[in-house]
């Protein structure tokens, strides 16, 4: 049976993918000539050559297409004998965040693929990452630097809410319901993620060589720190410790390790992340403080992703998307 022709979909779904794949790579080559730790670096060479693999499987599809090949990141995007920049599990740590990131785009890629091939390609990918997302899970709980999320009692009954004052959050005498499971699980994933966002920002800023890139990561820096302070905040307010990792310190490297290209570019797929996190809270969270709040915390993010694709753009960092040419 003749295959098919590669839909509009499918070919802008591995066109992100390969922009995707082709940063981490370059990341992952980085981090795997600086890491101290045998097991960590074992870990992420293992992760590179599998990801290698599935480049490789993208440029074929791109070439049996007769489409040209993406420039996505190269060689010239990484230094790799670049002093080290961040210390204390801080490799893992962020490619554990890349593995969510890629979670939930092969998600959106896996539900715009109808031909076979493409759908066993983000099966077979979304395998890779939830397989590694537990290696680097587990790798992090075992040397204490990714706390585990506050325990709670468990339910013996299955109760209904009956009153509508559940959902508020705010009134004139303070008084709000204590979070729910739900919502606490919203709020300390936004507080773990940002954590790592602003330290790696940190690292970017310290390095960048172009004075507008480096003064976006400084905003993007006080930008984490704003979303910490609110989702902290709320958590202590219910007499729940706030996360911190016990790790993830940046050394005095002034050399950078990546181009200013891919450290934009990589700021803005954290951004939208944060941005999917925001759209998640506001729907699922049932107290309209917190509604409120993810709402504001995402017009935030929104604005700061914008900003990205202006400062590539400008830069001439931004790689066009193939066009819709029916």
């Amino acid at each position: 049976m003749e295959k098919p022709k590669m839909s509009g979909t499918e070919l802008g779904g591995l066109w992100m993918t390969y922009q995707k794949k082709t940063m981490i790579s370059r990341i992952l080559e980085y981090f795997i000539e600086h890491a101290d730790d045998k097991k960590a670096q074992h870990m992420m060479s293992g992760l590179w050559k599998q990801l290698h693999a599935k480049i490789n499987e993208t440029n074929n599809m791109f070439e049996n297409e007769g489409a040209v090949l993406p420039q996505g990141f190269t060689e010239e995007d990484v230094n790799r004998k670049a002093p080290k920049l961040w210390e204390n599990g801080f490799d893992i740590m962020f490619c554990r965040v890349l593995k969510e990131i890629s979670t939930g785009l092969y998600a959106l890629h896996l539900s715009i693929a109808y031909r076979e091939d493409v759908i066993n390609f983000y099966k077979q990918l979304s395998s890779i990452t939830q397989s590694y997302y537990n290696d680097f899970t587990q790798y992090l709980l075992g040397k204490s630097i990714l706390p585990r999320p506050t325990y709670t009692t468990m339910p013996t009954s299955t109760d209904y809410i009956t009153d509508k004052a559940y959902m508020k959050g705010t009134n004139i005498m303070g008084d709000k319901r204590p979070l729910n499971t739900i919502e606490f699980g919203l709020l300390y994933h936004s507080i773990e993620t940002n954590i790592t966002g602003m330290n790696l920002m940190r690292g970017f800023a310290q390095t960048a060589k172009d004075k507008e890139a480096k003064e976006y990561f400084i905003k993007g820096i006080q930008l984490s720190k704003k979303i910490l302070k609110q989702d902290s905040d709320v958590l202590l307010q219910n007499n729940i410790q706030p996360p911190a990792t016990s790790g993830e310190t940046l050394t005095d490297s002034l050399e950078a390790p990546f181009s200013d290209k891919l450290m934009v570019f990589c700021t803005y797929l954290l951004s939208s992340l944060s941005i999917g996190g925001q759209g998640f809270s506001a729907s699922f969270n049932m107290r309209n403080d917190l509604d409120v709040k993810a709402g504001l915390q995402g017009k935030d993010v929104f604005t700061y992703a914008r900003e990205a694709e202006l400062l590539m753009i400008s830069k001439g960092w931004l790689e066009e998307p193939p066009k819709m040419d029916v």
